[in-house]
Formats: C-alpha cells, structure tokens, sequence
C-alpha cells in the first residue's frame, strides 16, 4: 500500500511539472502577442480551479491525467491562437535587417487583452477596385473615383467681349475648394465571362443645383472575339483621343486642353462595337443619340439618329501605347501611335445641354457664342438645327518615361436650319494640340508642358500651361498635380473646368486625385 502511495505521489509530481512547463509556454506566447494580462493561476493541490476545497488526499491518477490533457489542450490553443495572430519573436537587439522585424501584433481590445486580428478577404487590382464577389455565376468589383481640388481664377481677366456681337460680359472669376468629382462604379461579368456590365453613379459638386449634377449610367458589353466586342449603353463618343476610354489617365486631373474642350464630342447613349483587326490595329464605332445626352430629356432628342463616331487606332511598333497619355509606362522600346477620328451629327437647339450642365459640349463659335444663340449671324436670323461634322487625327511617341503627342482637329459646321438661315455660309474652324512629358524620377515625379490653338473665323484663341505630377506610392491610383496655365480668349469653359468661356490670363489648381 506504501508503495503504491508513493508511486502515486511520484506521478503527481510529474503531472506538476508538466503543467509549470505547460504554464511558461502559454506565458511566453502571451508576451509575444504584447499582452499585458498574466495567465490565470495554475490550480495548486488541494484547491480546485472554481476555488472550492479538494481533499488533501494525493491526487489519483484519473484526476491528474486529465488536468494534464487540459492543460497541453490550452497550450496547443494558444500556440494555434499566436500562430494565427502572427506572433512572432521579437527582432534581436540591434538588428536592421527587415527580414527580423516582428510582424504585426494581435489586436489589444478595449481590456488590454489580445484578440485575433480582423479577418482579411477579397482582392484589390489597381484602377479595378476591390473584388466584392465571385462566384460562378459571375462577379462585381467596386472602384472608386474622386479628386479634391484648389483652384484660383482671380489673377484672368474680369471681363471678356464677344467678336461675333461685341457684347462685354463679366465673367464668374472663383477661388475655391471642391470635392469636385464623385464616381463609384461595379463593374464584373454575370453568367458568362463575355457578359460583362460596367454601372456608375457620377456626381459633378461643382454643378450642384444644376441639371445633370448626378448622373446614374453605365453599359452592357458581350465579347464575341478578340475582333469584336458589341455595347449598349451610354459612353463617350470616340471622336478625338481623350473620349477614348482613357480617362483618367491624362497629363492633368479631368481637365482638357482648350482645343481638345472646344472640339470634342461628349457622352451619349447608344450602341458601339470595338475590337482588333490586326496586331497593334484597333477599330471603336458608335452610333448615338447626340453628341451630350448629360442633361438632355429624351423630349429633346431630335428623330434623326444620325450621330456616328468612328476611331481608327495603330501602333506599329509595339502594338500596344500604354494607359493614356504621358509614358508611366516607362517603354524601354520606342512606342507609336497613329489615329484617325471622325464624328457627325445632325444638332438642334434643343438636343444640346443648358450652358453650365455636366460635361457641357454646346457647339460654339471660335469666340465662345453658342451658335444657336438668336440674332447671332444678323437680325432675324436664327440657327435651329445644323449638321456638325469633326475630323480629327493624332500621332504620339514614347520612349523611357519621355512622351511626345500632338492632334490636328477640323471642324466643319452646315446644313442651317431656321429663320433667315438660307444663303448662310458654311463655318469653318481648324485647331491643334501638342503636349510633351517626362518622368523625372520613375513612377514617382511627372514633368509636362502642353498649349493648344484654334484658327476660327471669329477668333484665334489659345492656351499653354506647366505642370508636375506626384505619385506618393509609385502607382497610378493617387497623385498629386499641380499646373499653371494661361489663356488667351478661351471659347469654351463651364463649372466644373478649371476655366470660363473667355477665359484670359493665369489660372492655378492643384489637385489631389484618386483612381481605385
């Protein structure tokens, strides 16, 4: 009997030992995940872990064994515990070497005690957003877009004349801040992968109180091949480089040359089809409503549906240009590009946006009057329908973070309609852009010059600005931009540009900008 006592008392002391050991090991993960509580006391002999009283007899086997178990169960918890929390020991003293750098400690709740950190799932792809969903059935990503941006107009002109009327009017000079751009678009593929939906909703602050000021749009788009891809919807009409589908991708923050304002088409709603006809040679046609549906009813449109824009695109030598303008890229081969661009439509006084809507792109004169204006070309003589038809053509080159890119636009305005107009002449007016960059530090610093000139038959207008960009994390999602510019008779200019219809002198903004 002694000796079995003894035996017993001899695996008690062994199961003691086991549960210090047990013990230390739970301590020293608990010092590793930066925890300021102790564990909880180890239940001595006698006294049980709920606090009542044990018989001082020696403990029997069964008892012992389980506490045993118990406690290597809590000691494999909490090393499974670290191991998810990414506990780690601490870099030796001294050390630089990142590679012995702690990885990041377990959370500390509102007690000071560590809990797991958060849960991490979905993906994020730069310009595409966060992936929401995926599933078999199809998937969403969710982008955001939007800038923040200082603007002082003070130091232009107060006044402007008209050459066509010579009417003097005042002109809104502003200073000011302005979340200026709001977009959050889901975009993904559902049932097939050729399927693909691109859904947004657009806020222009700058026009708030006016129409259009939020815009919900978007388009559907089924793949056939690499030749052809068929949408419905609304987008940009391709009519000059920068409504390609390359925004935001531009030297400046959502704000084009003069030029390039003054002759593009806008968005509209329609049907297009896009694709490759040869390596490095690409096609995008589109037949819309008319050349801005923003801030149009359907009341408004005119039954013609005749607007068409067409884009012919070629890089020869390496058969892609990158993302838009400026060589972010940094091309280590010399990259080309040629294009061919061309839009009609048949415009009435009616189909076009109010003066200060979204996206306005009301057909001007080269002095900034609206050509449907009343009495503009003389007293009675009033333009209520024309036919608007734009060429445009564009060469660019970069090489090692070096860009050069220039465009050539001719416009040609006929077929009046309306009191008075017969006998009235065809309008002409011709234009270019040039715009030259260069990364001064790789991904991370972006130098540019660019002006632009309209030749027209009631003014030569033209601008020509500097600039710098900032990417902070080497990327394209966030930059900082900051340009100057001068204008002399700016034709065109609303809200939510950085200029104003007549437009002359120095005007300043910077912008800080964000493309998920």
């Amino acid at each position: 009997m002694e000796q079995r006592l003894q035996r017993l008392e001899q695996r008690q002391q062994d199961l003691e030992r086991q549960l210090q050991q047990k013990d230390a090991e739970i301590q020293d993960l608990k010092r590793q995940q930066g925890s300021p509580q102790s564990a909880a006391p180890r239940p001595q002999s006698g006294v049980q872990p709920d606090g009542t009283s044990q018989a001082s007899a020696p403990a029997q086997p069964s008892q012992g064994a389980s506490s045993a178990a118990a406690a290597a169960s809590v000691a494999t918890a909490g090393s499974a515990a670290a191991t998810k929390a990414g506990a780690v020991p601490a870099a030796p003293a001294g050390s630089t070497d990142p590679q012995d750098a702690p990885l990041p400690q377990a959370e500390q709740s509102d007690s000071g005690s560590a809990t797991p950190p958060r849960e991490r799932w979905g993906t994020y792809t730069d310009n595409l957003g966060f992936k929401v969903a995926n599933t078999d059935k199809g998937d969403m990503n969710v982008a955001i877009y939007s800038y923040v941006r200082y603007l002082n107009q003070l130091a232009s002109d107060p006044t402007y004349t008209y050459a066509s009327t010579g009417q003097t009017t005042s002109i809104d000079r502003r200073q000011e801040i302005q979340i200026l751009k709001v977009q959050i678009k889901f975009l993904g593929w559902l049932l097939s992968p050729n399927f693909r939906y691109f859904l947004y909703a657009w806020s222009s602050n700058a026009n708030q109180g006016l129409g259009a000021q939020v815009v919900l749009a978007g388009n559907l788009n089924y793949t056939f091949s690499k030749y052809l891809t068929l949408s419905g919807g609304i987008t940009s009409l391709p009519g000059v480089r920068s409504t390609e589908g390359n925004f935001p991708f531009w030297l400046n923050v959502d704000n084009r040359m003069m030029c390039d304002e003054f002759m593009r088409p806008s968005y509209t709603s329609g049907v297009w089809a896009k694709g490759d006809l040869a390596p490095g040679l690409r096609y995008q046609v589109m037949l819309g409503n008319n050349l801005s549906t923003l801030g149009v009813s359907s009341a408004q449109l005119n039954p013609h549906l005749d607007t068409l824009a067409t884009a012919l695109v070629w890089m020869p030598t390496t058969h892609e240009f990158g993302l838009g303008f400026g060589d972010f890229e940094n091309h280590q081969e010399v990259a080309t590009r040629f294009a061919l661009h061309y839009t009609h439509s048949t415009e009435d006084k009616q189909s076009q946006p109010n003066t200060d809507a979204f996206e306005n792109t009301q057909i001007r004169l080269s002095d900034g009057a609206v050509v449907f204006t009343p009495n503009l070309f003389g007293p009675g003589i009033s333009v209520e329908e024309l036919r608007y038809q734009m060429s445009d053509l564009d060469a660019a080159l970069k090489y090692r973070g070096m860009a050069l890119e220039g465009e050539y636009y001719w416009r040609k305005l006929d077929q009046f309609e309306g009191p008075g107009t017969t006998g009235l002449r065809n309008l002409y007016d011709r234009g270019f852009q040039l715009q030259a960059s260069m990364m001064a530090i790789q991904q991370k610093l972006q130098l540019y010059t660019a002006g632009s000139r309209i030749a027209g038959e009631y003014g030569n207008p033209y601008d020509f600005r500097i600039g710098v960009n900032f990417f902070p994390w080497n990327n394209r999602v966030f930059r900082w931009n900051t340009q100057a510019m001068y204008l002399y008779k700016s034709p065109v200019g609303y809200t939510s540009l950085t200029y104003n219809v007549g437009s002359t002198g120095w005007i300043f903004n910077t912008d800080f900008e964000m493309a998920l």
